[in-house]
């Protein structure tokens, strides 16, 4: 489920045998491709909406090592993050941001909808909670099917108030659905903060009328989701039904490209960048027990750049599409 390209760490490893090394790695790679995707969309490159997913990469990094091959992932519009960290292509990635042919969508999709399935990626979803009632039926097939396999569903705490999310949640538990929902709250939906938008603040317990067990993680501690995480599937896996792990973490760029985020202090957004960053947390914890040094975690940041910059070049000399695709791949 992880980019071949970053997952060649080592050093002392978490239960299941992930190096705390390539949890630094695959966050890393999230957080420099979408600095860069955001420098290719001020440049006019990247084209509609772009949402960057920087400060919340340990959510899904967590999450899809204590995943396996066969198990899906659906997820709403801030979604790079989520293909690189199934082991979706960088460059594949940013072509389609760019518009270009060679993208995953051929260039049709752009930052909201692309897919991969052979990574198990079902979108990149541009309706606020539109994943979640797609995620349980995959997660319904799964069962139907009679397989083992778990559908990975996120979505944000501002998509938790949508209605279908209750329908499908009812479902899940009635008929015992291997879905896990995973609640990434990052405190503030499009711009509005929880506290003003939602009745009830502890997003873990949102399927509790549904009988739905939930449990709160910390989501910018990358070992945290990942015990957790590692917990939620195997419950889903041994035919206890759905269960949701609502995600503390936090964005730190505004909702999307557009947004000036104007709805909170640049002093809350500095006090968690040097508090609570994820990448930051995790490079502290390698130098201080010896697992790696500083000269280390730098090369392996110039190499992830090295990597990025590729991607980046690949998409922009990457043809666009031939107008001849407007008419592809509309009814299969």
């Amino acid at each position: 489920m992880k980019n071949p390209e970053t997952s060649k760490g080592n050093g002392t490893a978490t239960p299941n045998s992930v190096p705390l090394k390539t949890f630094y790695s695959d966050m890393l790679l999230i957080r420099r491709f979408e600095e860069k995707a955001g420098q290719l969309y001020g440049m006019g490159l990247i084209g509609g909406f772009c949402h960057l997913y920087i400060g919340q990469e340990a959510v899904v990094v967590g999450m899809q090592h204590a995943a396996s091959d066969k198990d899906q992932v659906i997820t709403a519009y801030r979604d790079h993050g989520h293909m690189l960290a199934c082991g979706m292509d960088p460059k594949g990635v940013m072509a389609e941001l760019t518009g270009r042919h060679s993208g995953y969508s051929k260039g049709k999709g752009g930052s909201m909808h692309m897919f991969s399935d052979e990574k198990k990626f079902y979108g990149g979803h541009g309706i606020v909670g539109a994943q979640i009632p797609l995620g349980t039926g995959l997660a319904f097939a799964n069962k139907y099917r009679g397989d083992d396999s778990v559908t990975l569903t996120y979505f944000g705490d501002g998509a938790s108030n949508q209605g279908q999310v209750y329908e499908a949640f009812n479902m899940a538990e009635l008929w015992k659905l291997p879905v896990v929902y995973i609640i990434e709250n990052n405190q503030y939906a499009m711009g509005t903060s929880v506290e003003r938008s939602s009745a009830q603040v502890d997003f873990s317990r949102r399927g509790a009328s549904f009988n739905i067990q939930g449990r709160q993680v910390d989501g910018m501690d990358v070992e945290a989701v990942h015990a957790a995480g590692r917990e939620a599937i195997e419950w889903c896996r041994s035919g206890k039904g759905p269960i949701i792990l609502e995600m503390k973490t936090y964005r730190y760029r505004g909702h999307s490209m557009s947004d000036p985020a104007k709805y909170r202090t640049r002093e809350e957004v500095q006090t968690v960048r040097e508090k609570r960053d994820p990448i930051e947390h995790l490079a502290a914890k390698l130098t201080s027990s010896g697992i790696a040094t500083e000269d280390e975690l730098k090369a392996i940041d110039k190499d992830i750049r090295a990597i990025v910059n590729h991607a980046a070049e690949f998409a922009t000399e990457s043809p666009e599409p031939d107008a001849a695709e407007l008419y592809t791949d509309v009814l299969a």
